[in-house]
């Protein structure tokens, strides 16, 4: 099985930097979205990225124009039937991941191989939309993607083992470090570092320590280049919390439950750096401010 050309639906944060990192590798690629509108500002949002390469030297000028004319666009699924990988990186809601793969399903050629940028939810249960559970994998990348090595390849107990293999050395003919997850609640990423986000928060509730103090133990004790908070406000608490609700529903552990602090914070829209607060207030983003 040989990929060619590839397509990805979503052309948001994740999506535009999967598609651009695909053409970088010099795979012919096809992003759909919603409107020409969103289409558009993922388009601007890659040329902005590309630029910078070209600053700073890693992509030159004439590999920029190349990459973008392996670029093209479309607001119909079923424009991406000759595609021979298709990855899905829209909203995190499976009705909405199980349309859009059942429109694929329909469209796309029989050995076409979907895979799901899901962070959060069964790959398994996504796969149910489709009549080729075998050519179906995880394949979840780290955001910013152009700059993160990482991609978790996920395997369900139905993939076809030459199918993983090959999306395997898709992965790593992308520049990334794939490594080979298990279908199972958060993959390896989120399975560990969960538990950690969250028990930052308990930390910080049981009076351990303040949100500055946890932050800076944690990067000057374990050499890790932001502190929990920092980071929780970077990932969005609410995607957090979405996530950890997600992993306790299936394992239902103590250590994947949210606590009553993060959860008060989501309510009151307080998302992190997106939103402008979270537990740092961020209307000065080069001296963010503990809000607690």
């Amino acid at each position: 099985m040989e990929i060619k050309k590839v397509g990805v639906v979503g052309c948001g944060l994740m999506g535009s930097g999967i598609a651009q990192v695909a053409a970088m590798a010099g795979y012919d690629t096809l992003v759909r979205e919603v409107s020409q509108a969103l289409l558009d500002k993922g388009f601007t949002g890659i040329d902005k990225s590309l630029a910078k390469f070209v600053e700073k030297g890693t992509v030159s000028a004439d590999d920029k124009r190349a990459i973008i004319n392996r670029l093209s666009g479309t607001t119909h699924l079923e424009d991406l039937k000759d595609c021979d990988l298709i990855i899905e990186a829209v909203t995190e809601n499976l009705e909405t991941k199980h349309l859009t793969f059942r429109t694929l399903d329909s469209a796309c050629k029989p050995d076409t191989i979907f895979a799901s940028n899901t962070s959060s939810l069964s790959i398994t249960e996504i796969l149910a939309a489709t009549k080729r559970p075998q050519r179906f994998v995880g394949l979840h990348f780290f955001n910013p993607v152009p700059l993160m090595k990482l991609v978790e390849v996920v395997r369900t107990v139905v993939t076809d083992p030459a199918v993983y293999e090959t999306v395997f050395k898709f992965a790593e003919s992308l520049g990334k470090v794939p490594v080979r997850a298990r279908d199972t609640g958060g993959f390896i990423v989120n399975r560990l570092l969960v538990p950690y986000l969250l028990d930052a928060v308990r930390a910080y509730e049981e009076g351990a320590g303040s949100i500055v103090d946890i932050d800076n133990g944690m990067k000057l004790g374990c050499g890790y280049p932001m502190g929990p908070f920092t980071l929780l406000d970077f990932v969005g608490l609410d995607t957090t919390y979405y996530i950890a609700n997600i992993m306790f529903d299936e394992f239902k552990e103590k250590r994947f439950a949210s606590p009553p602090l993060l959860k008060r914070l989501v309510l009151a829209g307080h998302f992190g750096k997106k939103t402008g607060r979270g537990f740092y207030d961020w209307s000065d983003p080069k001296n963010p401010k503990p809000t607690l």
